[in-house]
């Protein structure tokens, strides 16, 4: 007899089920028929074929290697095959059993949040949502408007989900289950600004989707379900259980064994943490640079304090094509570019380890070399940050104030209507606060005007290195942190260029005849303007005073008597329009005192312009982007190296005769007896009035490049020359930089390598019987 109740009981249970299952298949039809009718806007056929999702753009160095992204979520779309198998068997095991079997909508999964959860009161039973509804949820954002009445509440949560059936059916006869599980795995969020399994894998592990191994795998799918209260970085206990809890699911479902279960289960939570964002990573001011060009505007008069910036902005609006690029390009539907959203790929110049090389060396020589000489500068008059012989208070109080008016807070205050008198008062209060330091950041209590002058007393710095022959530019560092010192200097700062800029008053010399070999009288040089008489001098003597010397011992030692005598052979113009020619696009005064680089120039530009005479005599544009692609691997734009011939290759070729005679026995000379480097290298360095700005630039036959450094006022400076010459301040980043690039072969740069010379110059002795150095230990004589 209670057999008999056993069977009718089972008989009873699979007739109801049945019914159950036959009435929601037959609802779930209609609904997919009436939709649209019945429930409001549905995703159309279109929209299912290309779900929109906010899909982070990449920058991708030259050696293949993603330098960051940018983004509204930190999203990267990565195919099945290329995410780990651990990663898909954990999912499933835990979110979804019957995935494969089920075709959007798991009824059996739905009687039992029926049963257990609604009418049993089992709130631990499990969802019944699918992979395929959480996608379907996660692509069509629900309705968040709120509303008072629970019944409307609970007619809204009953049309939802209606609406992700729907949805997840359709889903499943456009796309395959492997399409299916890949996109959920992008589209979830994981915290810590990572959106889709690559940028999790990245800021977790730092490693790749497929490399990801089980433990990973577990807590990364455990962490979908609530990122912040399962964070591995804010709640590791939390984490941990919910791992396990993945591993178990792992192990009932068969994709561990009992054994892997246990011993995988006790191994504690080893991340590589490192949050994406744009203040961290590889060329930070690179890619910040890239992301203004890109989606820069049409330039308006109207929106710009300076003319010349203007007239610049102008220039690179009509002539460069990757300046305003997502504003000059349109999508098939019409409508811009956004490299926020569209996944676009952007393939760049740079070289991941000549910059990891860049970005070391200049923070090292500026922590670890200048910092601490300038420190100790600042503690012996006091703590005062400038010498009295420099400023007086009148001139601090007016550094300072321009200082606290360009600050976020001083604006706050005065849009919030404050006096003057109250902006100081909350300048002078004190406050907590994370400052930077050369050792990390560091929590304090410190008035915000404190902070000032705090971070005024840093040594800044830039550095570049390009390939001559392209354009590409393998290296860019625009500071020494970006996070805390935004302003780039390398392209948006300029400064004083010192004796840098004397090559190209040489080069017109070279071009109109004279040879390096050429000797001149070494005395001083007087120019009559008009009522004026001005004689430039020397900032020291020399054992060859008054004698007579080879033009190129006089750029080896950077003599201004030397260099006045070039620039009296020509007119101001004709010198002005030669430092155009060679790439210099800053307008530039035709004025006698050309020669001694008091003009302001970036170093993109002094860079830029070096090129020419490592490149024969052709100039060329720096490039920062080869091509550009779409989120399917599509190209859209491909970026073309632009050439100018401006002077002749026979030219050129002297001025790196001149240039090298920099390095071999000049002011440069410290490249061979202090740092050793062999091969054909040229420089020049430079050095601003009172040492306020130290350059280098270089040139070798496969590199030119530059650095620049200094305070962020040119009234902090070093006190005496033999620290705050270009020799000292910015020559050893470049030395560091080149020591390193030799010692890797893979990066195509080696002292073997020779500057081509021309066939009319093959016979011609530029040796000129060297003279030795004049100057003390190649301390320049600007």
């Amino acid at each position: 007899m209670s057999e008999t109740r056993t069977t009718f009981a089972q008989k009873f249970k699979r007739v109801f089920w049945g019914l159950f299952a036959f009435a929601c298949l037959f609802v779930l039809i209609i609904f997919l028929l009436i939709g649209n009718e019945f429930f409001g806007p549905m995703p159309s056929f279109e929209e299912l074929e290309n779900p929109k999702s906010n899909v982070a753009s990449e920058i991708i160095s030259e050696d293949n290697v993603l330098l960051g992204t940018f983004y509204i979520q930190n999203r990267t779309f990565v195919d099945y095959d290329d995410i780990s198998p651990n990663v898909r068997n954990a999912l499933v095991a835990t979110e979804d059993i019957r995935f494969q079997q089920h075709s959007g909508i798991d009824f059996r999964g739905l009687m039992r949040v029926g049963f257990k959860t609604v009418l049993m009161g089992d709130k631990g039973s499990g969802g019944g949502s699918t992979i395929t509804q959480q996608l379907a949820k996660n692509l069509f954002p629900r309705d968040t408007a709120r509303t008072r009445s629970k019944l409307a509440r609970g007619t809204k949560m009953v049309i939802t989900k209606f609406k992700e059936w729907i949805t997840a059916v359709k889903l499943e006869r456009n796309y395959t289950k492997e399409e299916i599980l890949a996109m959920y795995l992008n589209i979830v969020e994981y915290g810590n600004n990572a959106f889709g399994i690559k940028a999790a894998a990245k800021t977790f592990f730092n490693t790749s989707p497929d490399s990801l191994n089980v433990e990973e795998a577990a807590l990364l799918v455990g962490v979908v379900n609530a990122p912040t209260r399962y964070s591995p970085v804010r709640n590791p206990e939390r984490a941990l259980q919910r791992r396990n809890v993945v591993l178990g699911q792992m192990a009932k479902y068969g994709y561990l064994t009992r054994s892997e279960f246990d011993s995988i289960s006790q191994l504690p939570i080893a991340l590589s943490f490192k949050e994406q964002n744009h203040n961290v990573g590889l060329g930070t001011y690179f890619r910040e640079m890239v992301r203004r060009m890109m989606t820069a505007v049409e330039p308006n008069p109207k929106g710009y304090f300076s003319s010349e910036l203007y007239r610049e902005d102008s220039v690179q609006w009509a002539s460069n094509p990757l300046y305003g690029w997502c504003n000059k390009n349109l999508k098939p539907d019409g409508t811009p570019y956004n490299i926020y959203r569209d996944g676009l790929k952007i393939y760049v110049t740079l070289n991941s380890k000549m910059q990891a090389i860049a970005e070391d060396v200049l923070r090292q020589h500026l922590h670890e070399e200048l910092q601490p000489t300038l420190d100790g500068e600042i503690r012996a008059r006091g703590g005062r940050l400038f010498a009295r012989s420099d400023i007086n208070q009148q001139q601090l109080e007016e550094i300072m104030y321009r200082a606290m008016r360009q600050t976020e807070r001083y604006r706050v205050l005065r849009n919030a209507g404050k006096s003057k008198e109250e902006i100081y008062a909350n300048f002078n209060t004190p406050r907590n606060m994370t400052i930077f330091t050369w050792k990390g950041e560091r929590d304090t209590l410190m008035t915000p005007m404190d902070s000032i002058k705090h971070y005024k007393k840093f040594l800044r710095a830039s550095f570049m290195a390009m390939d001559p022959h392209n354009g590409h530019i393998r290296a860019y560092v625009g500071g020494a942190d970006f996070k805390h010192f935004k302003y780039d200097m390398v392209k948006q700062g300029k400064r004083q260029v010192g004796s840098t800029i004397k090559p190209f008053v040489y080069t017109l010399a070279m071009q109109e005849g004279y040879s390096p070999c050429h000797e001149v009288p070494n005395v001083p040089q007087t120019f009559v303007i008009g009522d004026t008489v001005w004689t430039p001098k020397n900032s020291g003597s020399s054992k060859y005073d008054g004698k007579m010397v080879t033009l190129k011992w006089g750029l080896a030692n950077s003599s201004n008597y030397i260099s006045a005598w070039v620039m009296k052979q020509f007119t101001p113009q004709a010198v002005a329009a030669m430092v155009n020619q060679v790439g210099i696009r800053t307008q530039i005064p035709p004025v006698a005192s050309i020669f001694l680089g008091t003009i302001d120039f970036s170093l993109f530009e002094m860079v830029g312009a070096y090129t020419t005479y490592a490149n024969k005599g052709v100039h060329v544009e720096p490039i920062f982007v080869s091509r550009i692609e779409d989120r399917n691997g599509n190209v859209i734009s491909n970026f073309n190296t632009v050439k100018t011939e401006a002077i002749s290759e026979e030219t050129a070729h002297l001025m790196v005769n001149l240039l090298e005679g920099v390095v071999n026995q000049g002011t440069g000379a410290r490249i061979r007896y202090r740092y050793n480097l062999p091969g054909h290298i040229g420089g020049k360095t430079g050095t601003s009035n009172n040492h306020s700005d130290g350059w280098f630039m270089a040139v070798t036959p496969s590199l030119a490049a530059g650095t620049w450094v200094g305070c962020e006022d040119r009234a902090l400076h070093f006190q005496w020359i033999t620290m705050g010459q270009g020799a000292s301040m910015a020559l050893p980043i470049f030395a560091k930089f080149l020591q390193r690039v030799y010692a890797d072969p893979s990066l195509g740069v080696s002292p073997m390598q020779e500057f081509e010379i021309p066939l009319s110059q093959r016979t011609v002795n530029l040796n000129c019987g060297e003279q030795a150095s004049g100057s003390n230990e190649g301390v320049e004589l600007l």
